[in-house]
């Protein structure tokens, strides 16, 4: 059986790290972390992105546990009392604050491409009220001079899988032919296609871009070594 982890791993891996003499592997077993992010942690990497977090105080580690852990770097430390579960009530779909002002933009676009689809659908997809939808429809709503419909999924508002499967529920729903609607899951599976060809091509430019500072740097300490070894040689 997998043992729980904190309800905040990094911040308590982080907590971990500056307060006690537990091992690399200890914490990253503990908090379900790999090692190397403890590593960046303890190197001062990473651990200035998190406030440290006491599981003593919230009851998942005891101080007597983390004694044995200090003693024996082969001891793995157990959780003292799970942290609780906490389920989402039924309501609108959780957005981040960061994209809240997409919303708008992606209702627009549904409206616009998608008139099958009721608005307890979109509401329900986007995560948004009646209200928004029928004043974004009847172009009454406070912003609507700043609103330009794009896609829900470009803006991280829902994902293709969920998007299609709301488009072919209204689809059947309308009597629209399944040709169209297959029409519509092409489209969404081609441009998922060219989403992923553009990430694969960032990735290798990234890769091309380490590969070159590396090269690089290696070039630049073998000019030193070189430099040093002449200058050596010379006195």
């Amino acid at each position: 059986m997998t043992q729980p982890t904190p309800l905040m791993p990094h911040a308590t891996a982080s907590w971990l790290v500056d307060s006690t003499s537990l091992t690399f592997e200890q914490i990253s077993e503990f908090c379900g972390l790999h090692i190397l992010e403890v590593q960046a942690m303890a190197d001062d990497l990473a651990s200035s992105k998190y406030t440290g977090r006491d599981p003593v105080r919230a009851g998942e580690l005891t101080n007597a546990e983390i004694e044995k852990g200090q003693a024996d770097p082969a001891y793995r430390l157990k959780m003292h009392k799970a942290p609780v579960t906490v389920n989402r009530t039924k309501g609108p779909r959780y957005t981040p604050v960061s994209k809240r002002q997409d919303k708008p933009d992606g209702i627009a676009w549904i409206l616009r491409n998608h008139p099958e689809i009721s608005d307890a659908q979109v509401g329900k997809l986007i995560g948004t009220t009646r209200n928004t939808i029928a004043a974004i429809r009847d172009r009454s709503h406070w912003n609507i001079s700043n609103i330009q419909p794009k896609d829900p999924v470009t803006l991280g508002l829902c994902s293709q899988r969920e998007l299609d499967a709301i488009v072919a529920r209204a689809a059947k729903k309308a009597g629209i032919p399944e040709d169209e609607a297959g029409d519509i899951a092409r489209l969404g599976d081609d441009r998922d296609a060219l989403i992923e060809e553009l990430r694969a091509e960032r990735d290798a430019h990234v890769r091309v871009a380490g590969a070159a500072a590396a090269e690089a740097e290696v070039a630049a300490w073998l000019e030193a070594k070189r430099a040093a070894e002449a200058a050596e040689n010379q006195g």
